[in-house]
């Protein structure tokens, strides 16, 4: 007879994705302001580093995560050091879970009814856009571009109903305009097919 305590016969649930409670986003002018400021942030606060590049035109980008705390102290940090070559920073508590999977553009929905777009001056406008939009109306986020190949310049990608992409953008425009960072956006209700898989 089979041993019911035996571990291997024992199921387990699969270990559910762990997202960090806030992130934080530090922009710097000069590579190696951000590469001090990147080893500032990770020795001042017990943070996971998601992503540190360098982006277009010569800038780099730091982005952490982990408890509120911690990273608003490790903003705090880079931010420091980074000084006069600091070009933006934030902090968003609570971030929306589609927040990290659109940095990688790997949210695909069946039905696309509209489009929205927000493009910005800067990568963290783009991203507290983002969170802003999807915190705000029922939409999914497809991609939050990192400023790669773009001037320096970032842009969120959502879609959903007419009605409530139109909502998420009117909050996350809000959102990059209180950065002071808002470059633009626009709303294509039933966008053509071709248009559709150029940008996914």
């Amino acid at each position: 007879m089979p041993n019911k305590n035996n571990s291997s016969t024992k199921k387990t649930r699969p270990e559910a994705k762990r997202y960090p409670q806030a992130v934080g986003c530090l922009e710097t002018s000069s590579i190696a302001s951000g590469i001090l400021a990147a080893d500032a942030m990770l020795k001042a606060a017990k943070v996971d580093l998601l992503n540190a590049n360098p982006i277009c035109p010569g800038k780099y980008l730091i982005i952490v995560g982990g408890a509120v705390a911690e990273v608003t102290a490790a903003v705090a940090a880079g931010s420091q050091i980074a000084s006069d070559n600091l070009v933006d920073e934030i902090v968003i508590p609570n971030v929306h879970a589609q927040v990290l999977a659109a940095f990688t553009a790997t949210t695909f929905p069946k039905n696309i009814l509209a489009i929205g777009m927000i493009e910005t001056f800067s990568t963290a406008a783009s991203i507290i856009a983002g969170d802003q939009a999807v915190k705000s109306a029922q939409v999914d986020l497809l991609e939050i571009r990192l400023a790669r190949a773009m001037g320096g310049k970032g842009y969120v990608l959502l879609t959903g109903e007419v009605a409530a992409v139109n909502a998420a953008l009117e909050a996350g425009v809000l959102a990059a305009r209180g950065q002071g960072l808002l470059l633009g956006s626009t709303v294509i209700p039933a966008p053509h097919p071709d248009l559709v898989r150029s940008l996914l």
